[in-house]
């Protein structure tokens, strides 16, 4: 009778000083230089380690301090997964900057984006600082990795996926996670994503909605698209339901400025296909003496917008994303579809009744 092979146990993770152990999940804290009034303060990440073997994803948000739909995105995919169910471990990390959340910033005490400040350094200022912990602590113990951001304030960005698609890994995730667009985009110097790539670890970033904001619709397709990634590279098992549609992509996008100061009247939604010569909006003077009109200079979708009425010449007001041709992708399917009235608990219908709008 033939032997069976022994039962390879799996090892606890370890991380800040905590182990969990397969099948369950636990908090550790990674300490951070305290503030000036001596107050500790430490990055929490979730640590949720499978049942079994498998690949390690970091999941992170509030890189930038003050984009916080990322936050509650990570929350929710935080209550739909189960350690007994994964193989592998994923890593939650919903506030990277607490410097910045904490002061409902973008930037660090010091003023330094740390988007910008990877790979960092142990004795550098404490945004580097910031930057060399976290790229030691959580990113080099990963085999993948997906970066929630939002758009700046006063501006709102359409979901979209910003990816090196030269990658084979990087663009499987980019499909798999289904956002409407992905934006084939190389790496910016000093960034999460760079320095992660440098590693060797593939990482996609989610922009969404506008800072110091939720988005009820623009969470739930984060939440989808995070748990589509863990089936995609096998830390959950592969759905049966029908694959994502694959996604509009844009190799190029544009900004186009207020040609005068003035009020601006915005008369195409986030998402919105345009073409060439399309009047978006109108900049007019406050008596509406004078009104010059907003016109696209290349045919995409607005992915990107300036939610300020008020504007001065050459102000950023719509970001375009070019498209070869018109697609047959329609806004209003895409928010119906992420707002169902049953909200029972799978990936699409968090348990949580919507965030109003």
């Amino acid at each position: 009778m033939a032997k069976r092979a022994p039962k390879v146990s799996r090892p606890d993770f370890e991380l800040g000083g905590i182990k969990v152990a397969p099948g369950s999940r636990g908090t550790a804290e990674i300490k951070v230089a305290p503030t000036f009034s001596n107050d500790d303060l430490s990055i929490e990440v979730q640590i949720v380690n499978g049942a079994k073997a498998g690949p390690t994803l970091f999941v992170c948000a509030a890189i930038h301090g003050d984009e916080i739909n990322g936050v509650e995105i990570i929350r929710r995919v935080l209550r739909l997964v189960d350690p007994k169910k994964m193989s592998g471990t994923l890593l939650a990390i919903p506030i990277v900057n607490v410097y910045g959340f904490n002061n409902l910033s973008r930037y660090l005490p010091d003023g330094r984006d740390l988007n910008r400040s990877f790979p960092g350094s142990s004795s550098g200022s404490l945004t580097g600082r910031l930057a060399d912990t976290f790229l030691k602590e959580v990113v080099q113990r990963c085999s993948h990795g997906i970066d929630l951001h939002t758009g700046g304030r006063h501006r709102s960005n359409f979901p979209q996926i910003r990816a090196d698609l030269s990658d084979p890994e990087i663009q499987g995730m980019s499909e798999a996670f289904g956002a409407p667009i992905v934006i084939d985009s190389a790496v910016r110097d000093g960034s999460c994503r760079e320095c992660a790539t440098d590693l060797g670890v593939p990482v996609v970033l989610y922009e969404s909605c506008e800072a110091l904001r939720f988005d009820e619709v623009y969470i739930r397709a984060g939440v989808k698209g995070v748990i589509n990634v863990m089936r995609h590279i096998g830390i959950l098992r592969r759905s049966r339901a029908k694959a994502p549609k694959d996604p509009i992509i844009s190799k190029s996008t544009q900004w186009l400025r207020a040609p005068v100061s003035g009020l601006h009247r915005v008369l195409v939604p986030l998402g919105a296909q345009v073409d060439k010569g399309q009047v978006l909006g109108v900049v007019s003077d406050p008596l509406g003496d004078a009104e010059t009109e907003v016109i696209a200079p290349l045919s995409g979708i607005v992915i990107g917008r300036s939610n300020l009425p008020t504007v001065y010449e050459g102000d950023a007001l719509f970001h375009i994303a070019k498209v070869s041709a018109r697609t047959e992708f329609e806004y209003e399917d895409f928010h119906e579809g992420l707002l169902p009235s049953d909200y029972s608990h799978d990936a699409t219908k968090p348990m949580d009744a919507p965030i109003a709008g």
